[in-house]
């Protein structure tokens, strides 16, 4: 179950010549794939561009209609190799997933693909996730593209220009029979706008076409001495031919005034921030209309010297806007430059910062600078005139706390590493290691389970060096989505050829949940294109592993902690895995909430379970906060003048899960939880029988109030005088 449906607008990817479309960047690129005749696409799912999986998923229908293969790959380095369909038959071929960590994982089959070259078009669709809104590590794939010799598009970020930047990166890929990357950020995924259509396009030759005429070329294998004469094509012809079709299509852009002293050399996809701080500075209008030069690189590898040298000439400065560190792009026009004895100055990370995100202000702030050292006359009075002392910005890291990521509400996750600390309070601590997904955040407090994370699939794998015996076993996490993705073979394959001794916890939730909910092999639900239904255990007992616990509702706290225990203990010498199945509560409330709407909303009768505190119960140590961590589970002060401690307090957002009573019978906390059953629509007898209940409580409460002594009642003798 995605996290989006997508139906309804793929439909709009029906238009054609003289439509315009409206949408998001996602659905624009996948349109413009359809309208310049791909044969197949494929990818794996992640943050920024999980979505354009899932329209390709819910447009699988159009696909098929123009003869269009789909394929939801197994992982990153699954789709790339996919793109061998383009090495030797003349079909376009799409790919896409994460930025720098997707990249990594495909670097293989990648590397090879770039090293045998494509006759058809092959296009890699690059989520870049740097900066603030990332979820990774903090790199680009820039570096790749130059390593292995992909050429990288970074398209401005408006519908148009990402439109056709993919029918540009076809055609250059052709061209110079090189694949190509395309790079989209965030903000482009999810930019809205329009653009005008064009009819979609069937692949002149379709894959299934290809089947009856298979072709090969041993030149094309990565195998010496071909692998040798691939570099040599790479420099002598690949290169050349890109540069010149790079220049003679105009694929980069310069916009304002042929001539000036400074300009200004921008990445494509920094073009709007670029602009809207020249808006502030009085040198740009709404229309985008500069006084300053702009070199807008919408290809951002390989760099074409002469387009550069031809902007620079008669300038005196030049600025170049790279966000992310090393400055590539910088380094290179820096060689052209000196090279050329051009007598323009360069800078760059000089003014700008070495790392980090390029926000408005970032923005605003270095292109100010750079112009008030370069070209102080082309600003405005009010800016050029001595700025008053800003105001001091207040350091609130000590007043307000930092907001790291965190399990859901009823997140099924949080039971396991209760009962792992809980098991951990009797046996001592462990060495923990973590994995990529929502597993990842216990980590944190309160739980602060596992330390250190090597990749998604990686968990049992990255505690491989602490096999070796000792007074404790290694635990392991990883998710069903890691386990299908890298870790079957990686992590629980190493762990039975190397017979290890630790434990691996896999935590099932039903999906690849930290990707956006999607399916995977062993999903629950019924996908009618997908096989899904295949269980982990008969996998796990597939390659080796013999000590196998399935644990079938997370929530049983003192069950996950009875297996734990068993794991840590057994004399059993080999691999010991755990496998712990809750559904994932988001996409469980995703599919309830509705269906519980629409049944209310008909008359039905509806039953909710929602908990509670009793407040006379309750002593306020709040044990089962630092071993739940819900976040609806917080603090409430009573009026009461002799509790001067704030009491547990559920709030509205509980789903039900029944977790923090489960946490607090465990560790034999106070039973101060209770559980409730909220009715919509109830039956006759059961509205009669909540009104007597009311007016018995309402008899007993009146008649308490009224035999209790208050300070009023008392009377206090007049002082003698």
């Amino acid at each position: 179950m995605a996290e989006r449906s997508f139906k309804a607008e793929v439909e709009h990817l029906r238009k054609g010549e003289g439509d315009t479309f409206t949408g998001e960047g996602i659905l624009a690129l996948t349109k413009a794939l359809l309208e310049n005749g791909v044969g197949y696409v494929g990818g794996y799912q992640g943050a920024p561009i999980s979505h354009l999986m899932d329209v390709l998923a819910d447009a699988q229908d159009l696909l098929g209609e123009l003869g269009v293969r789909y394929e939801a790959n197994a992982s990153e380095a699954a789709a790339a190799a996919m793109l061998a369909a383009s090495v030797h038959y003349p079909i376009r071929g799409a790919v896409t997933f994460k930025g720098a960590v997707g990249v990594n994982v495909a670097s293989d089959a990648l590397a090879n693909l770039a090293s045998s070259g494509v006759t058809g078009g092959a296009l890699i669709i690059v989520g870049e996730d740097y900066g603030e809104g990332s979820s990774i590590m903090q790199e680009r794939s820039h570096a790749f593209a130059m390593k292995s010799q992909f050429w990288l598009l970074d398209p401005r970020p408006n519908l148009p220009s990402i439109v056709k930047a993919v029918g540009d990166g076809f055609a250059l890929s052709e061209a110079s029979n090189t694949p190509v990357m395309m790079m989209v950020r965030i903000r482009g995924c999810h930019v809205t706008g329009q653009f005008a259509t064009r009819d979609n396009q069937r692949p002149p030759l379709t894959v299934r076409d290809a089947l009856s005429e298979p072709r090969k070329d041993f030149s094309r294998v990565v195998l010496p001495p071909m692998s040798y004469q691939h570099e040599q094509d790479k420099v002598k012809n690949r290169w050349p031919a890109a540069e010149k079709y790079i220049r003679e299509h105009g694929l980069n852009e310069v916009f304002g005034p042929d001539r000036a002293r400074v300009g200004i050399v921008v990445q494509g996809g920094m073009y709007n921030g670029v602009i809207r701080a020249l808006q502030r500075l009085g040198l740009a209008d709404i229309h985008g209309q500069t006084e300053v030069p702009l070199y807008v690189l919408n290809v951002t590898y390989p760099l074409v010297a002469s387009e550069f040298l031809e902007f620079c000439d008669g300038k005196d400065a030049v600025l170049v806007v790279e966000e992310g560190q090393p400055e590539f792009i910088e380094q290179q026009l820096a060689t052209y430059l000196y090279r050329a004895k051009a007598p323009a100055a360069l800078h760059g990370k000089d003014i700008f910062p070495m790392a980090g995100e390029y926000t408005g202000q970032v923005m605003h702030a270095s292109i100010e600078s750079f112009l008030r050292q370069a070209a102080p006359d082309l600003l405005p009075g009010q800016v050029l005139a001595p700025n008053e002392p800003a105001p001091e910005i207040p350091d609130l890291s000590k007043t307000v706390p930092i907001r790291p990521p965190g399990f859901c509400t009823g997140c099924p996750e949080r039971p396991i590493f209760a009962a792992l600390k809980l098991v951990q309070q009797d046996l001592g601590q462990h060495q923990i290691s973590g994995d990529i997904g929502c597993h990842l955040f216990a980590a944190l407090p309160p739980f602060e389970v596992g330390g250190q994370t090597m990749g998604y699939g990686l968990g049992p794998a990255s505690n491989a060096a602490f096999d070796g015996g000792g007074a404790r076993r290694a635990i392991s996490i990883l998710g069903d989505g890691g386990f299908w993705h890298n870790g079957l073979s990686s992590s629980i394959g190493n762990m039975v050829y190397n017979k290890s001794d630790s434990v691996a916890v896999i935590v099932d939730n039903f999906y690849s949940a930290a990707t956006g909910g999607q399916d995977i092999p062993s999903s629950r639900a019924s996908n009618p294109s997908k096989a899904t239904n295949n269980p982990i255990a008969k996998a796990v007992r597939g390659v080796g592993v013999e000590w196998v616990r399935e644990i079938d509702r997370t929530y049983d706290v003192p069950q996950m902690r009875k297996v734990f225990e068993e794991a840590l203990t057994t004399d059993y010498k080999g691999p010991k895995v755990i496998i712990a199945s809750s559904e994932c509560m988001l996409n469980r409330q995703r599919r309830e909430k509705p269906q519980r709407a629409k049944a209310v909303k008909e008359g039905r009768r509806v039953e909710a379970p929602r908990f509670g505190v009793d407040e006379d119960i309750c002593t306020g140590d709040h044990a089962c906060i630092r071993l739940s961590g819900c976040p609806s589970l917080g603090l409430k002060r009573l009026d009461d003048p002799l509790r001067d401690d704030p009491i547990a307090h559920i709030d509205h957002t509980c789903v039900g899960c029944g977790n923090c009573g489960e946490v607090a019978d465990a560790a034999i906390l106070c039973p101060s939880f209770y559980e409730a059953r909220v009715v919509h629509n109830p039956g006759g007898f059961e509205r009669w029988r909540k009104g007597a209940s009311a007016r018995v409580i309402g008899w007993l409460q009146r008649r308490r109030e009224a035999r209790r002594l208050g300070f009023a009642d008392q009377t206090v003798p007049e002082a003698a005088e």
